[in-house]
C-alpha cells in the first residue's frame, strides 16, 4: 500500500479554509502571519479570519477568564494588528489587555466590543470624552457586552449607578445593544434608577440585558426612555408587593397597577427574580400584559403566598391569551404557601392535567412539603433554560438540567449517597453547590450494610468551582473532600466551618482529602482566624 505525505501547502484553498475555520481566528493569524509564505499571508488576512478577534482564554480546570498569553498579545500588537486593523469589526478582550490592544492600532470599522473582567476602573479610563478611546469609538460602537468582575467592591449601588451605568448609557451615542452581566456567583451592584432619580435615555438602543435592584427600576427602564427597545432581558434583585418609588401609580380593585402605556415594540422579554415575591398578581402580570406583541417570553419567579401552583389554565388565561404572536415560552414558577389542610396533597398528575389544552405541554413539576405545613410547588417548561435552582430537596426528578450551574440544596432529611449520584447525572455542568442540612444519613437496621458500601462509586462533579457546606453536617465535608468518595478537579472556593475542616483533614495531614483541596484559592470561614502554617501547606494556592 502506497503512503503519500501531503503538505498543508498542497491542499487547495477550499480545503484549507474548511480546516482553518475550525480554529480561533487569533490562532490562525498567529500561526500563519509572519511565516514568509505569501499564500499563507493572503489567506490569513481574509475577512473571515480578521473580522472577529477573541483575545480571551478560559481555564479548563477553573473556568477562570483571563487574557491569552502575553507572548501572543505582543506579537499581535507589534506585527499583526497594524496590518489587519481595517478589517476588525468585533473585539473580545480582557480588561488588563485593553490598553495594549487599543494602543496597537486604530480600528475604523469596529462596532462590537465585549470586555471580560469589566470593572468600574474601565469606565473612568476609557468611557470619557477626553480619552483616546472615547474620541474614536464613542460613535462607532453599536454592540457592547460587559462581563463584570466587580466582586465585593465597597461602593453603594447608587454610586455604581451614577458612575458606571449612567456613563455607559450616555457615552456611546449610537449603541444598539447593551448587555451587562456577571461572570461569577458574586453579583456586581445592580442598577437603581429611582433613588436618586437618574436621567438616561437612548433613541438607538434596541436590546438591553441588565440587573436591577427592584421592580421600580424595571418600570423606569420601560417608561419611554428607550423607545426603540425590542429585546429586554432583566434580572431583578427584589420585587416587593407594591411600587416603592415616587411613581403616581393607579391601582384597580384587584390592587393591580393599571393605566400604563402599552409596550408594543417589545418582541422578546425575559424576567428573572431569584428571591420570593408577593407581587406576581398585582405587579408582574400587569407588566407582561402590556407586551401584546411578544414573540419570546421567559419567566423565573418564586411566588410567596399566591396560588397553590401555577397551572396551565392560569398561564393560558392570564398570559398566553394576551399574546397572539408568542411562539417561545420558557418558565419556572415556584409557589410557596402554608397548607391549610394537610390531608389534601397535590399530585403531579393534578398539575399536568391543567396543561393538556395548551400548546406548551412539555412541563415538569416538583412538589415538596415540610413539617411546618409549608408547601413549595414548582412548575417549569422543558428543556429547562435557567442557570439556578434553590432550596431543592431529595425530591429531584430524573431530568437532566444541562443549563443549571448554581444549585442550593436544603432539606430536613439528610442527603444520601444515591442522591448525589443522581445529582451528578442530572446536573452535569454544575459550578456552584450549597448544602443546608444538619442531619447525616441514618441507616435502618436492614440498611446498615449500606453504610460500609456507601462509597462504592465516586461522585464526579468535573465543573464544580464553589462548594458551600458551612450549614451542613460534617458528614458532607467527608463526602466531598475525600477523594475516594468524590472527585472535584476544579474546586477553587470552599466555604466550611473551620472545626469541621480540621477534623476531616486530621489537622491538615490526611492524604485522602488533600487532592480535592489543592486548587482551592479562596477558603471562607465564618469567624476571622489566623491560619497556622499547616493550612497553607495543605492549600498551596491560598
Amino acid at each position: 500500500m502506497n503512503q503519500h505525505n501531503v503538505h498543508l501547502l498542497d491542499l487547495p484553498n477550499e480545503i484549507l479554509f474548511i480546516i482553518l475555520k475550525k480554529l480561533e481566528n487569533v490562532d490562525v493569524l498567529y500561526s500563519l502571519m509572519g511565516t514568509n509564505n505569501q499564500r499563507f499571508e493572503i489567506i490569513a488576512q481574509e475577512q473571515i479570519f480578521t473580522n472577529i478577534l477573541n483575545f480571551i482564554s478560559i481555564s479548563r480546570s477553573t473556568d477562570e477568564i483571563c487574557s491569552i498569553s502575553s507572548t501572543i498579545v505582543n506579537q499581535f500588537c507589534i506585527n499583526i494588528l497594524p496590518r489587519i486593523h481595517k478589517n476588525v469589526k468585533s473585539l473580545i478582550v480582557e480588561s488588563f489587555s485593553m490598553k495594549r490592544i487599543f494602543g496597537a492600532s486604530l480600528y475604523p470599522n469596529l462596532t462590537q466590543l465585549k470586555i471580560f473582567n469589566f470593572n468600574k476602573g474601565i469606565v473612568s479610563r476609557y468611557f470619557t470624552n477626553d480619552s483616546h478611546f472615547g474620541h474614536i469609538y464613542k460613535q462607532q460602537i453599536t454592540d457592547l457586552i460587559l462581563v463584570s468582575n466587580d466582586k465585593n467592591i465597597e461602593i453603594s449601588k447608587e454610586e455604581y449607578t451614577k458612575d458606571v451605568y449612567g456613563i455607559i448609557f450616555t457615552f456611546f451615542e449610537n449603541v444598539k445593544h447593551v448587555s451587562i452581566v456577571s461572570a461569577s456567583t458574586d453579583d456586581y451592584p445592580p442598577l437603581t434608577l429611582c433613588i436618586p432619580p437618574l436621567a438616561c435615555s437612548s433613541s438607538t438602543l434596541t436590546k438591553l440585558s441588565i440587573n436591577v435592584d427592584d421592580f421600580d427600576d424595571c418600570l423606569a427602564l420601560l417608561d419611554g426612555r428607550f423607545k426603540q427597545l425590542i429585546t429586554f432581558i432583566i434580572q431583578i434583585n427584589l420585587i416587593y408587593h407594591r411600587i416603592l418609588g415616587s411613581y403616581n401609580m393607579k391601582y384597580n380593585k384587584h390592587n393591580e397597577i393599571c393605566g400604563l402605556d402599552t409596550l408594543s415594540n417589545l418582541k422578546c422579554f425575559s424576567l428573572i427574580c431569584y428571591k420570593s415575591t408577593q407581587g406576581y398578581d398585582n405587579l408582574i402580570l400587569p407588566l407582561i400584559r402590556r407586551m401584546s406583541n411578544l414573540e419570546e417570553l421567559s419567566l423565573y419567579i418564586h411566588i410567596l403566598g399566591g396560588s397553590t401552583f401555577i397551572s396551565g389554565t392560569h398561564l393560558n388565561n392570564k398570559i398566553l391569551s394576551h399574546m397572539p404572536r408568542l411562539h417561545t415560552f420558557s418558565f419556572y414558577f415556584a409557589s410557596e404557601n402554608i397548607v391549610a389542610n394537610s390531608s389534601i396533597r397535590i399530585s403531579h398528575s393534578d398539575i399536568e392535567q391543567t396543561f393538556t389544552n395548551i400548546k406548551y405541554r412539555q412541563i415538569a413539576s416538583l412538589i415538596d412539603y415540610d413539617s411546618c405545613k409549608n408547601s413549595i410547588c414548582r412548575v417549569f417548561s422543558l428543556p429547562f433554560k435557567f442557570a439556578r435552582l434553590t432550596n431543592i430537596t431529595n425530591n429531584i426528578p430524573n431530568i437532566v438540567f444541562n443549563s443549571v450551574t448554581h444549585l442550593k440544596l436544603r432539606d430536613k432529611y439528610p442527603f444520601k449517597y444515591e442522591f448525589f449520584i443522581r445529582l451528578a447525572r442530572g446536573f452535569p455542568f454544575l459550578k456552584s453547590l450549597s448544602i443546608d442540612t444538619i442531619l447525616a444519613p441514618n441507616w435502618r437496621v436492614n440498611e446498615y450494610h449500606l453504610q460500609h458500601i456507601d462509597w462504592c462509586s465516586i461522585v464526579e462533579l468535573p465543573h464544580l468551582i464553589s462548594l458551600d457546606i458551612d450549614s451542613a453536617n460534617i458528614y458532607y465535608a467527608e463526602h466531598f473532600l475525600n477523594e475516594t468518595k468524590a472527585h472535584l478537579p476544579c474546586l477553587t472556593e470552599l466555604k466550611i466551618r473551620y472545626e469541621d475542616l480540621e477534623m476531616v483533614t486530621e489537622n491538615f495531614t490526611r492524604n485522602e482529602t488533600r487532592r480535592n483541596c489543592t486548587k482551592v484559592n479562596r477558603l471562607i470561614v465564618k469567624d476571622f482566624i489566623v491560619y497556622p502554617k499547616d493550612v497553607y501547606y495543605y492549600f498551596p494556592l491560598l
